[in-house]
């Protein structure tokens, strides 16, 4: 759906084709539901308040709509600020082009929740920003340069770090790790995205009781971790049972946290 209707295009005028401005949410969508949708919708909203696009109002309501009847995939949603001139200065009265797509999909295999996924570091870095920070902007060329690195299909994810080196995100995912019986998350003031899933691990973490901090991390501290595993909307939480060539267990923290997340809804994480 483009602008509320079917559609297959948009104007190469459009300042998220020509600028890449604008934002993006994808949401799962299980039994013709979009999960934690609340969630996507608050954090779209700020980051619009942010960027300064007017946000549709008819955008829950179409995500909805689009979702129903698909047992299992996903929702993305495209927002961009909408037809502009040939200039980086942004119109003074945006009208903002909405596009909401879905995907079906099957349900993922149960081996990477009971066994884990194999993680390496990647060479290209995460751009520091802290304007954009913490918000899903269009322009993912980080990501992309990222996830080109490899082709092997037993590596599952890779880490991507800040140019002073601290360790911030996979290409798809949150991170976590387990220290000292506490669970850590990089802080994301100054870059990355910050994942609805990632949300809701650190909710649900602290209704268990677990101390879950916000922190600088770099690579040592994760090559010393007992236990990691990676978040985002679609997977849950997917344990980490290889980094580099370092095996890793699959503890008692990330177990906890994947029975809470299937309270919650998210059935994959059931194993």
């Amino acid at each position: 759906m483009i602008n509320g209707a079917p559609g297959k295009s948009i104007s190469v005028r459009d300042r998220g084709l020509t600028y890449g401005d604008g934002l993006f949410e994808t949401i799962a969508v299980r039994h013709g539901k979009p999960r934690f949708i609340d969630y996507h919708i608050e954090r779209l909203s700020a980051g619009c308040q942010r960027l300064n696009i007017p946000r549709p109002t008819e955008i829950i309501d179409e995500v909805r709509q689009i979702a129903a009847g698909c047992a299992f995939g996903s929702v993305k949603i495209i927002l961009t600020r909408g037809v502009g001139a040939r200039s980086y200065a942004p119109p003074e009265r945006p009208t903002p082009t909405r596009i909401i797509g879905l995907t079906a999909a099957q349900p993922p295999s149960g081996d990477v929740y009971e066994s884990g996924v194999a993680v390496r570091f990647c060479r290209a870095t995460i751009s520091t920003n802290p304007a954009l920070a913490g918000m899903k902007t269009l322009g993912r060329l980080d990501q992309v340069m990222a996830r080109s690195e490899w082709q092997d299909v037993h590596i599952n994810e890779g880490l991507m770090c800040a140019e002073d080196g601290r360790v911030i995100c996979g290409t798809m995912t949150n991170l976590f790790f387990v220290h000292d019986g506490n669970l850590r998350t990089p802080d994301l003031a100054r870059c990355g995205i910050s994942g609805v899933m990632r949300r809701v691990v650190i909710e649900r973490a602290g209704l268990c009781g677990m101390d879950c901090a916000e922190v600088d991390i770099y690579p040592e501290d994760l090559r010393g971790a007992k236990e990691i595993f990676l978040t985002n909307s679609l997977i849950g939480i997917w344990p980490v049972s290889q980094l580099e060539d370092s095996p890793l267990e699959i503890g008692s923290i990330t177990r906890r946290l994947m029975t809470e997340l299937v309270k919650v809804g998210v059935a994959e994480c059931a194993v």
